[in-house]
Parts: structure tokens; sequence; C-alpha cells
């Protein structure tokens, strides 16, 4: 009884929309989670990049017999960036890909993400000015994907 009350708070709380936090960039729609989910994933795509990775706890926890509302992390990046990067900072590219972020909540879905310049900051004084324009160049891709997924 005391678990399943307590499953089911956690549950409520997850839909909440993600808190805007400096370097955060979120965008909430009237989207379904699902459709989001393909639309970010047509937007890399459009936007010549590419899906990584991608994680959730939503279909485990179901096997598990625990509902939790959708919950995606997708992972984007290219290799023209990553050989960029890399060879401007090792270290740097522990942050590739970017994380998206999708998040269903009981409007719709919330699209996320840190921003690549939020991402890459602590590796620009051992990486110079070059790292920055990279991360520049990414905010601009990753802000078109994000407004055609939301859109």
């Amino acid at each position: 009884m005391i678990l399943s009350v307590v499953l089911s708070l956690w549950a409520s709380l997850s839909l909440a929309d993600v808190t805007a936090r400096e370097g955060w960039v979120v965008i909430e729609t009237r989207k379904p989670f699902d459709q989001l989910v393909d639309d970010v994933k047509a937007a890399v795509s459009a936007n010549k990049m590419g899906v990584v990775t991608q994680a959730g706890p939503t279909g485990a926890a179901k096997a598990r017999g625990i509902i939790l509302p959708g919950n995606r992390v997708i992972g984007v990046f290219n290799n023209v960036y990553a050989v960029r990067i890399l060879a401007l900072s090792t270290a740097a590219m522990i942050e590739a890909p970017i994380r998206l972020y999708v998040t269903e909540t009981d409007d719709g879905a919330t699209l996320s993400y840190k921003t690549p310049s939020l991402v890459f900051a602590p590796y620009m004084a051992e990486a110079g000015p070059d790292l920055g324009l990279a991360a520049s160049e990414l905010d601009a891709i990753f802000r078109a994907i994000a407004e055609a997924a939301a859109g």
C-alpha cells in the first residue's frame, strides 16, 4: 500500500514540466509525447545532425509494472563537429552527443536541452576561441532543431 502511494506520488511529480535553468532552453508544446519524439528525430535529420543515442526509463519501468509519463533523452551530434572539437579538446568530447530531453506533461510534451555553449563552457580555456565558435554554431543548429520539432 505504501509503495503504491509513493510510486503514484512520484509519477505525478514526473508530469511536472522541466523548469527553465540558466543555459537551458525549455519549450512546452501541446504535442503528444510520441509525436514530439518523432518530430525531434525528423528535425535532427533535416538539420544534418544524427541521432546517436536514445534512452528513457518508461518502457523498462512498464515491464516492471510501474507506469511513468513518457521520458526520452535523445543524443544528437555530427561527426564533422566531433572531429573538429576533438582537435581542440580531448576532454570536451565527453559532452558529445548533446542531449535533447522530451518529457510528457498533462498538456502535451516538453522539449528541453542545455545549450551547446553551456555544455562546452568548462573547456573553453584549454581549447581556445575555436571551441566557442563551434559551440555557437551548434547553438544555432540546436535552436533550429527545437523550433522545427516544437512548431
